[in-house]
C-alpha cells in the first residue's frame, strides 16, 4: 500500500469532520445577527468558504474511502487536531485581516486544547459573536472533539473505538462506562452540558453576570479553558460569589467523569468518597491552598489571612486545575507562591476530566511504586502487589506510566531550551512550556496573568501551540508519528 493509499482514506474523513465542524459557525451567525455586531460576515463568509473545501475533498477523496485501521486512529487524531484550529481561525482571520495566521492558530489552537492563553488584548471591545466563538470552541475541545464525532458516527461512517482508545485522558484506557463507545460518548456529553448549564444559571442568577459572560465562563469553566471575556478575566468582577461558583466547577470539571457518571447513575455520593483519585486531588489542593494563603500573609501580601485566603484559593484552583481563570496578577506574588501553583497543574487533575498534565492517577501510581520499591528493600522476599483504589496495577500500565512521565518531563526540558535560544528569558520560557503542556493558560514573566502571549514572536508562539498540541493528546498520540516503524508497516 503506498502512502498516498494510506493517507488518502484519512483525509476523506478529516473532511467530513472539518464540514460538520463548519456547521459549529451557525452558533456566532446566530449571535451576530441577534446584536448586529460586526462578526455577522465574516462568520457567513467563513462557512461558506469552508463548506465548498470540505465538500470538494469529500468528493475528490470519496473513492479512496475505506473502513480505519487501528493505526489510522493516530493519524485522524493528530489530524483532527492540526486541522480544526486552521479552520476555526478562517472567521478571526475574516473578521481582522491585520490578524497573522501565526496568532489565528494559536488562539484557535489554545481554544480547542482547552488551553487558555491568548494573544488577544481589548477583550471587552470584540463582538458579542467573536468572544462567543472563543468560548465555543473552548468548550467543544473539553471532552474531546473525537468523542463528539464518535457520539453522531452515523455521519461520518468511521469505527470509533481506536479513536477514543486514543485520545481518552488516561492510563487506564480500556474500562468502559457501557458496553457501546457511541452511548458512552454521549451519556459524558449529557453529563457535560448538564453541569455547563447549571454553572451558566449560578452565573447568571446567583452572580449577576449578563448572559453573554455568564454562557462564555460556564464552557470556559467546565472544559477548564480559562478563556475570558475580560482583559482582566475574572477580576473584572471582583466578587467572592461568582469566584466561589467557578470554583466548585472547575473541582467538578477536574474530576473523572466517569465518578460523575457512577455518582448520577447509581444516585450514590459515596462514589465519590470511594475514589481515591479524587479524594488525593481535593487533598493536595486544599492543604497547598491553606498552607500558601498562610504564607502570603506570614509575607505581608495580604493584610489578612481570609483575604489571602479568597484570592489563593480561587487563582490556586484556576491554575491547579488547568483552568487558567486569574483574579488578581499572582505574578506579583513572592515566586515561591505561583511556582508551586504552577507544579501543581503537573499533577492535580484526575484521569478522565478535561484538565491536563500528568493526572493524579499517575502520580499515585508512581508515589506508591516507590514505597513498593522501598519496602522491597527493606524485605526482599515479601509480595508488593501495587493497588489503586483497590484494584492492582498490572505491570503493563506502571511501564506506560513511567515511560509517559519520563516523556513528560523531558518534553519540557527540551521545549523550555527552545523557548531559551530564541532569547526569551528563562521564567517566562519555563512557565510558558508548563503552562502549554498542562493545558493551563497563564505563566509567569512576559507570559503571566497581567500580560498574554501577544509579546512572543513567531517562532517561540509556534513553539508553545506545538506544546499544546503535545500535552493535550498526552504526548505519545503525537511523538509517535515521528517513529520510522510507524510508517514502514
Amino acid at each position: 500500500m503506498t502512502l498516498s493509499q494510506r493517507l488518502l482514506p484519512t483525509i476523506n474523513v478529516l473532511a467530513r469532520v472539518s464540514a460538520l465542524f463548519s456547521l459549529s459557525i451557525i452558533v456566532p451567525i446566530a449571535v451576530a445577527w441577534w446584536c448586529k455586531d460586526a462578526g455577522l460576515w465574516p462568520f457567513i463568509d467563513a462557512l461558506a468558504g469552508l463548506l465548498l473545501v470540505s465538500l470538494s475533498t469529500i468528493a475528490l477523496t470519496q473513492r479512496y474511502k475505506r473502513e480505519m485501521r487501528s493505526r489510522d486512529g493516530f493519524v485522524l487524531v493528530v489530524g483532527v487536531w492540526s486541522l480544526l484550529p486552521a479552520v476555526a481561525a478562517v472567521p478571526l482571520l475574516i473578521y481582522n485581516p491585520a490578524t497573522s495566521f501565526t496568532d489565528a492558530y494559536f488562539e484557535t489552537m489554545s481554544a480547542l486544547t482547552t488551553t487558555g492563553a491568548t494573544v488577544f488584548t481589548g477583550l471587552d471591545h470584540l463582538p458579542p459573536s467573536i468572544n462567543l466563538w472563543r468560548h465555543l470552541l473552548n468548550w467543544l475541545g473539553g471532552m474531546g472533539i473525537i468523542v463528539l464525532a464518535v457520539a453522531i458516527l452515523p455521519l461520518l461512517g468511521v469505527g470509533g473505538m481506536q479513536l477514543f482508545k486514543a485520545e481518552t485522558p488516561g492510563p487506564i484506557k480500556d474500562s468502559k462506562l457501557t458496553p457501546r463507545i457511541r452511548e458512552t460518548a454521549r451519556n459524558l456529553w449529557l453529563i457535560y452540558a448538564g453541569l455547563t448549564l447549571i454553572c451558566a444559571l449560578l452565573l447568571k442568577y446567583a452572580g449577576g453576570m449578563s448572559w453573554l459572560d455568564a454562557v462564555c465562563h460556564a464552557f470556559a469553566a467546565l472544559c477548564l479553558g480559562g478563556f475570558s471575556t475580560h482583559d482582566a478575566s475574572v477580576g473584572y468582577f471582583n466578587s467572592p460569589l461568582i469566584e466561589g461558583i467557578l470554583i466548585v466547577f472547575m473541582l467538578l470539571a477536574a474530576t473523572n467523569f466517569a465518578t460523575h457518571y457512577f455518582a448520577l447513575s447509581g444516585r450514590k455520593l459515596s462514589v465519590y468518597l470511594k475514589d481515591s483519585e479524587f479524594k488525593a486531588m481535593l487533598t493536595l489542593i486544599t492543604v497547598s491552598t491553606l498552607a500558601l494563603a498562610g504564607f502570603l500573609y506570614w509575607q505581608q501580601t495580604y493584610p489578612d489571612y481570609l483575604l489571602a485566603l479568597r484570592h489563593v484559593a480561587f487563582n490556586l484552583v484556576s491554575l491547579a486545575t488547568d483552568c487558567g481563570f486569574a483574579s488578581v496578577d499572582f505574578g506579583a506574588w513572592p515566586i515561591f507562591v505561583p511556582l508551586v501553583m504552577l507544579l501543581l497543574s503537573c499533577v492535580c487533575a484526575c484521569a478522565g476530566s478535561t484538565g491536563g498534565g500528568i493526572k493524579m492517577i499517575r502520580t499515585m501510581i508512581q508515589v506508591r511504586e516507590v514505597s513498593r520499591q522501598m519496602s522491597s528493600l527493606l524485605h526482599p522476599q515479601g509480595v508488593h502487589p501495587l493497588r489503586v483504589n483497590g484494584q492492582i496495577i498490572p505491570n503493563q500500565v506502571l511501564f506506560s506510566v513511567m515511560g509517559f512521565v519520563f516523556i513528560y518531563f523531558a518534553s519540557i526540558v527540551v521545549l523550555t531550551f527552545i523557548l531559551l535560544l530564541s532569547g526569551l528569558d528563562f521564567i517566562s520560557s519555563f512557565s510558558a512550556i508548563i503552562a502549554c503542556i498542562n493545558n493551563a493558560g497563564p505563566g509567569l514573566g512576559e507570559v503571566g496573568p497581567a500580560g498574554n502571549y501577544q509579546g512572543l514572536n513567531d517562532f517561540q508562539t509556534w513553539v508553545c501551540t506545538f506544546t499544546m498540541l503535545l500535552g493535550r493528546l498526552e504526548i505519545f498520540s503525537v511523538l509517535i508519528l515521528f517513529t520510522r516503524a510507524f510508517w514502514r508497516h
